[in-house]
């Protein structure tokens, strides 16, 4: 058998009030795919960063092809052949492909302080064509797709020679066709020696992609699977420790006709044009798009986070001015961002500060004093309803897990009685058991009479999740479905059909 490219064994670290991994290992085989899983928090990203640098770890080994290792910076790691591509991807969008690609290490003329331009593009271009990417590296970022950047990231960690490649999340934000082109390069860079490790929460991807499948659990590494003597039933048994249905709960039952919200001709820009829409009481309105389709650019103009060029928007009939967030809010309107740690919560600060802050004002006196015992009551309160699963409320959000993380975002809405609530991408990044509660909680509003819209690229949870569905092509309502009885290809074909278009 093979030296192992990384074999990390009886690793502990610990954060305030998070013991994140205990006694936990992992093994990566040269030209394997080995994918990593288990619900947020149960260590898997803490484990990677160990590997790259960014964390030191309390204890344990870490073996680098049979040596071990002690990397203290994530330049190390990429002088030792280990890259990490994140989530949130790390390119500087107003630098060409090339000169993200080399950034630092551009090559250079005669005088030191003079980049060879034509050097750098071919140097890029070379690389682009070993890995069969199809970028002009005279592009600049800002203007590729994110599947494009993704594979510009590829490109830029292979560039270092890299013999392991982590990647977080790599398909979240991905169309089925652009995942297919990634799983192209990762069997490419499988079959040239490369070690993958592949973290995801999409499990119906590990059969496609993943040689073996690791499940980790409360910090603990609970098994190793071999891919192919695998069920998806299995790996969810081992990561949640319980037996658990991966189908969301059934929509509730039939909504109000009443009108809770009514959208009428809004514009702003490219993508949103001429878009009209309704929102009953006890309704469950589904979003769905293709990545660029205008859905989040829509709801951002409804919740006066951007602001429309022209159009009309009622609340439960009356006809109001939403130009700003606040006033969204006070009529009745929330909004959980698909980027929660950047726009949904202030992840420097407490779990109880950020469920008050929608309300802040009402837990003040009228000289401006806030009045903590009521802070402190209603974040007990939320925690509580809602089994936000922290320490305690003074635990800084940024130390939760991501499906936490989304819970105090919900909390928030839910403590300033909006009626309407916006979820974009709800479930994006969190395991299949904070999936679950998530759902069941976006009923249990519809249930008590409120208006939900959902916005998803998962198309099984918004046929499952929603009465009706709303499809966007290229900023415009291309046609709406009944939610339960439609199928993933009806909503793709409208997905994929520009207005005025004709059908095949």
């Amino acid at each position: 058998m093979a030296t192992a490219l990384v074999q990390m064994s009886q690793v502990n670290k610990k954060f305030p009030g998070v013991n994140a991994l205990a006694d936990a290992h992992f093994e990566l085989l040269p030209g394997e795919v080995h994918a990593l899983v288990g619900e947020n928090g149960a260590g898997k990203s803490t484990m990677m960063k160990i590997l790259v640098g960014i964390y030191a770890k309390d204890s344990g080994q870490v073996l680098l092809e049979g040596k071990p290792v002690n990397i203290t910076n994530p330049k190390a790691a990429e002088a030792a052949g280990i890259s990490i591509i994140h989530q949130e991807l790390n390119l500087m969008n107003d630098l060409t492909v090339a000169q993200n690609i080399f950034i630092g290490r551009e090559p250079r003329k005669w005088l030191p302080f003079i980049i060879d331009e034509k050097k750098l593009v071919a140097n890029a271009q070379q690389l682009l064509s070993d890995l069969h990417i199809d970028l002009d590296p005279n592009e600049k970022v800002e203007n590729l797709s994110v599947a494009q950047q993704q594979m510009a990231e590829i490109a830029k960690a292979l560039s270092f020679k890299s013999k392991v490649l982590i990647m977080d999340e790599p398909t979240a934000t991905l169309t089925d066709r652009e995942i297919n082109e990634l799983f192209r390069i990762i069997r490419d860079l499988r079959s040239r020696g490369v070690g993958v490790v592949h973290i995801s929460h999409r499990l119906e991807e590990l059969k496609q992609i993943s040689d073996r499948i690791t499940v980790m659990r409360d910090g603990h590494t609970i098994e190793t699977l071999q891919t192919k003597d695998a069920s998806i039933d299995e790996v969810i048994r081992l990561m949640v420790g319980r037996t658990i249905f991966q189908e969301s709960p059934g929509i509730p039952e039939n909504p109000s006709k009443e009108v809770i919200l009514e959208v009428k001709n809004l514009n702003r820009g490219r993508l949103v044009q001429n878009v009209s829409f309704k929102l009953h009481r006890g309704e469950v309105l589904g979003f769905a798009g293709l990545v660029g389709a205008g859905r989040t650019e829509v709801l951002r103009a409804v919740f006066g986070a951007d602001k429309p060029r022209s159009g009309t928007i009622a609340v439960k009939g009356k006809e109001v001015k939403i130009n700003s967030p606040s006033a969204a809010v006070k009529n009745g309107i929330g909004y959980l961002s698909e980027d929660r740690k950047r726009f949904g919560l202030a992840t420097s600060m407490d779990v109880q500060t950020n469920i008050s802050l929608t309300v802040i004002s009402r837990l003040s006196d009228k000289l401006g004093r806030v009045n903590f015992g009521k802070i402190k009551a209603l974040a007990e309160k939320f925690v509580k309803q809602l089994g936000v699963r922290t320490p305690s409320i003074t635990q800084l959000v940024q130390f939760l897990s991501g499906g936490n993380q989304q819970k105090v975002a919900i909390a928030k809405w839910l403590n300033a009685d909006t009626e309407i609530i916006i979820f974009d991408e709800p479930t994006r990044g969190i395991d299949v058991g904070a999936k679950s509660e998530i759902h069941h909680l976006m009923n249990d509003l519809a249930a008590q009479g409120k208006g939900v819209i959902m916005i998803s690229s998962e198309l099984p949870e918004i046929l499952r999740m929603s009465h009706r569905i709303v499809v966007m092509c290229e900023g415009r309502i291309t046609g709406e479905l009944p939610g339960g009885v439609s199928t993933q290809e009806e909503i793709m074909t409208l997905a994929t059909q520009r207005v005025g278009a004709k059908a095949a």
